[in-house]
C-alpha cells in the first residue's frame, strides 16, 4: 500500500523533499487529488563532517510510492542545487521533465553521462507555455538570477494559485537581456495568489542586490589596469559573468583559453544557445596560450569555490599539466564562497599568492554580486504577488524566519505564514491552511556508486576514525575449551605510535585477555558476546589512559 498523507479531497497539498532549513537540495511538490507536480531536483554538497560523502540528495520514497500520481518534473533554472540530483530523481521517479533551453542543455549533458537519455522525456519550455496535468496547470514567469532562462512557477489548482519563485533577484538591467516579467507577476497577484513559496537565501541582507552591469564596469576597469596574464574564475553557469569577461578580453586584445570541463561545457552551450558571443578565432587552446605574450591572454577557469580537483586548484598547487602560475599573473575570483566552502577558497587563494600571483577577491573589489534578491526584493515579490498565505523556502532556518518577518511587515498576517520542515505537508483550501501531516524526508547520502547505504552509524565510525584512529584486536579463541590459543595482539592505526607505547599496549593486552576469559565463561557465550565484551573493556581502558576513543575492531579466529 502506498504511503499516503492526511489531506482532505478538497485540499491542495504542498511539501518539500529538500530546500527547507538548508541551502541546496531544492525539491518541492504540489499535489491535488491524484495529481502531483514536482518543482526542481536539486543536490546539496556535503558539509565537512560528512566524511567521504560526495552528494546529499532527498529521500524520494514518498514520490516512489505514489509514482502513479506524479505527472512531471518542472525545472526553474539550471543550477546544481536545482538540477544536480536529476539523474538520481529520474532513476527513482521516471517522469517527463520540463525545463528552459539552458537548463535543458545542462540536463541533457547529465542524462548522457549517466546513460538516461533514451528513457527520459525532456521537454523545452518557454515563459509563455502552459502545462496541464490532470486538475493542475502550470504557467511560468521570467525572473533574473545568475544564469539565463530562470523562471518562477505558478501552479493553478482547483483551490487557488500556488507560486514558487525559484531563485530570483530584480535586475532591471540584466546582461542576459532577459528582464524580470513584473507585469506577469503583478497580474498573478491581481488575480489572486493563494500561497507564495519564495527564495529566502539573502533574507538577512537589508539591501537591493546590485545589477550584473555594475560588476561589468568593475571588470572593465580591472582589465584596463592589469598588464600580465589574467585568470578569471567564476561559476561556469554564470553566463553573464563569462560574457562580461570575454567582452573585456576582446576589447583589450586578449585571446581566451578555457580550462575545466564544466566551463568548457557551459561555453559550448552558451554559444549554441546564443547567450555568449565569442568570435571563434579568439578562442585558443593551452598550447597557444603558453606561446602568446601574457598581456594577450585571458584564461577562463573553473574552481572559484576552491574545489580540489577543479582547474584553478590544480593550477594553484602546481599539478596542472598545461598551466603554471607566473609572477605577474592576476587571478580574479568573480564569485563569493557558498556556505561551507570558505576554507577551501582561502586555501586556494593562499597557494596562488605563494606562487607569486596577484589575487583579486572579496566584496571590497566589487567583482561579484549575488544572484539572489535581498530584503527589498523579497518584499517587492511579496507585494507583487499579494499572497493569502506565505511559506518561505530555500534557506536555513534563520533565513526562513527573517523572511517570514518580511512577509508580516508587508501585510501577510502572522497566522498565515508557515515555516516548514522537509516532509511537512501544508494543506490548503481557498479559505484555510493547516500543517496536516509529515512524511519521512531525511537526507540520503551518495558515496561513490552507493546511494543511501551510508547512514549515521557509518558516518559516526568515519568521524571516530578521523579523530581518534583505529585499534585492531587479533586473537585465536577455542570457545569449546574456553582457551585463548593465540594472542591477543593489538594493532594501532592513527591512534598511538606503537614503538613508543609498549607499556600501554601490554596493559591493554592484559585487559583484553581478562575480558575474553570472563566472556567465554558466561552462559550462551559466542563470538558476538566476546566481541562486545572486548570493545567495552578496551574502550574504557584506553579512554582512562589517553582520553581518546578510537574505533575498536576485534578480529577473532574461532576454533
Amino acid at each position: 500500500m502506498a504511503m499516503d498523507i492526511d489531506v482532505q479531497p478538497n485540499e491542495a497539498a504542498v511539501y518539500a523533499l529538500g530546500g527547507l532549513g538548508e541551502i541546496g537540495k531544492n525539491t518541492y511538490a504540489v499535489q491535488y487529488g491524484d495529481d502531483i507536480v514536482v518543482i526542481d531536483a536539486g543536490v546539496k554538497f556535503p558539509e565537512d563532517e560528512l566524511l567521504g560523502i560526495d552528494y546529499v540528495i532527498p529521500d524520494y520514497s514518498y514520490l516512489v510510492e505514489n509514482i502513479d500520481k506524479v505527472r512531471g518534473l518542472v525545472i526553474t533554472h539550471g543550477h546544481e542545487d536545482h538540477i544536480g540530483a536529476i539523474h538520481f530523481f529520474l532513476e527513482a521517479v521516471n517522469v517527463p521533465v520540463y525545463a528552459g533551453p539552458l537548463a535543458a542543455a545542462l540536463i541533457t549533458n547529465k542524462l548522457e553521462e549517466h546513460g538516461l537519455t533514451n528513457r527520459t522525456e525532456l521537454n523545452i519550455i518557454g515563459e509563455d507555455d502552459v502545462l496541464t496535468f490532470g486538475e493542475l496547470s502550470v504557467e511560468f514567469f521570467r525572473t533574473t538570477h545568475s544564469i539565463p532562462d530562470t523562471f518562477g512557477v505558478a501552479v493553478h489548482t482547483p483551490v487557488g494559485v500556488i507560486v514558487e519563485t525559484g531563485d530570483f533577484k530584480f535586475d532591471l538591467t540584466p546582461t542576459t537581456h532577459q528582464p524580470p516579467n513584473l507585469q506577469k507577476m503583478a497580474r498573478l497577484g491581481a488575480e489572486g495568489v493563494l500561497l507564495l513559496m519564495s527564495d529566502s537565501t539573502n533574507a538577512e541582507r537589508a539591501e537591493f542586490s546590485k545589477s550584473e552591469r555594475w560588476v561589468g564596469k568593475t571588470i572593465d576597469q580591472l582589465f584596463d589596469d592589469i598588464t600580465g596574464r589574467i585568470i578569471f574564475a567564476t561559476f561556469a553557469s554564470n553566463m553573464s559573468r563569462v560574457q562580461m569577461a570575454t567582452e573585456s578580453a576582446l576589447a583589450h586584445g586578449r585571446k581566451i583559453a578555457i580550462f575545466g570541463r564544466s566551463m568548457d561545457t557551459a561555453v559550448r552551450n552558451g554559444l549554441a544557445l546564443g547567450y555568449l558571443d565569442i568570435p571563434e578565432d579568439m578562442l585558443i587552446d593551452a598550447h597557444e596560450a603558453n606561446k602568446l605574450p601574457p598581456e594577450k591572454v585571458l584564461i577562463l577557469s573553473t574552481g572559484s569555490q576552491g574545489e580540489p580537483m577543479a582547474a584553478l586548484a590544480r593550477i594553484a598547487n602546481g599539478t596542472h599539466k598545461q598551466i603554471k602560475i607566473h609572477p605577474n599573473d592576476t587571478v580574479i575570483f568573480s564569485s563569493s564562497p557558498i556556505p561551507g566552502n570558505t576554507q577551501s577558497v582561502n586555501h586556494v587563494i593562499n597557494l596562488l599568492e605563494e606562487a607569486g600571483a596577484n589575487v583579486i577577491y572579496g566584496k571590497i573589489n566589487n567583482i561579484h554580486t549575488s544572484g539572489h534578491g535581498g530584503q527589498e526584493e523579497q518584499k517587492l515579490m511579496l507585494s507583487l504577488m499579494k499572497p493569502k498565505y506565505f511559506m518561505p523556502v530555500h534557506g536555513e532556518y534563520r533565513m526562513l524566519k527573517v523572511h517570514a518577518g518580511l512577509g508580516e511587515a508587508v501585510g501577510v498576517p502572522s497566522e498565515n505564514i508557515f515555516i516548514m520542515d522537509n516532509g511537512d505537508v501544508l494543506a490548503l483550501t481557498a479559505d484555510s491552511a493547516r500543517v496536516a501531516d509529515h512524511f519521512p524526508a531525511a537526507d540520503t547520502y551518495v558515496d561513490g556508486n552507493g546511494i543511501g547505504d551510508v547512514g549515521t552509524a557509518v558516518l559516526k565510525d568515519r568521524q571516530m576514525l578521523s579523530q581518534d584512529g583505529l585499534v585492531v584486536v587479533v586473537a585465536t579463541i577455542d570457545l569449546k575449551n574456553q582457551e585463548i590459543t593465540s594472542g591477543p595482539d593489538i594493532l594501532s592505526r592513527g591512534f598511538i605510535y606503537m614503538r613508543e607505547s609498549e607499556e600501554l599496549i601490554n596493559e591493554g593486552r592484559r585487559e583484553i585477555f581478562k575480558a575474553i576469559l570472563t566472556a567465554m565463561r558466561e552462559p550462551n557465550a559466542n563470538e558476538n558476546t566476546i566481541r562486545n565484551a572486548v570493545i567495552s573493556k578496551l574502550q574504557r581502558f584506553l579512554f582512562s589512559q589517553t582520553k581518546r576513543r578510537p574505533l575498536i575492531l576485534p578480529m577473532f579466529i574461532m576454533i
